[in-house]
């Protein structure tokens, strides 16, 4: 079982910024990007200092692969997707973050890889609200 989130925890203010809070899971807080472009989800596991994957504890590291895979469903599940990415870089924002990137074939940057194809796009007329909620209720852990 992993230890629960620190109470001291930080989000690095570049990761806050471009996401919305969609929910907390037992390790990871869960953001959705502000990019209408791709359905792309966000997983910070709520630890600081963390930059790697194996700078988490090995419970954590097992919890962490287990939010993946629910938010993977889920999002698969909620946007009809043709591929999910699962992607851990930290290049630009150093924080340990794993996104969660839904694609079809023929969006903006297929099949290429998503960063810095387009200019992100905004959500428009409460979509993204209606996606964080349906996002809410699909994800099972």
């Amino acid at each position: 079982m992993p230890m629960p989130a620190q109470p001291s925890f930080s989000m690095t203010p570049r990761l806050e910024g471009d996401s919305l809070p969609v929910t907390d899971l037992p390790l990871c807080a869960v953001r959705l990007m502000k990019d209408a472009n791709y359905p792309w989800l966000m997983l910070i596991p709520r630890r600081n200092d963390m930059i790697e994957i194996i700078d988490l504890e090995p419970e954590d590291r097992l919890q962490l692969m287990r939010e993946i895979a629910a938010v993977s469903e889920a999002l698969k599940s909620v946007s009809g997707c043709d591929k999910i990415n699962v992607g851990a870089l930290g290049n630009v924002v150093s924080q340990l973050h794993v996104h969660v990137v839904g694609r079809f074939q023929g969006d903006a940057a297929w099949p290429g890889p998503i960063w810095g194809a387009v200019p992100a796009v905004a959500y428009e007329d409460n979509a993204d609200t209606r996606l964080i909620e349906r996002l809410r209720d699909a994800i099972a852990l």
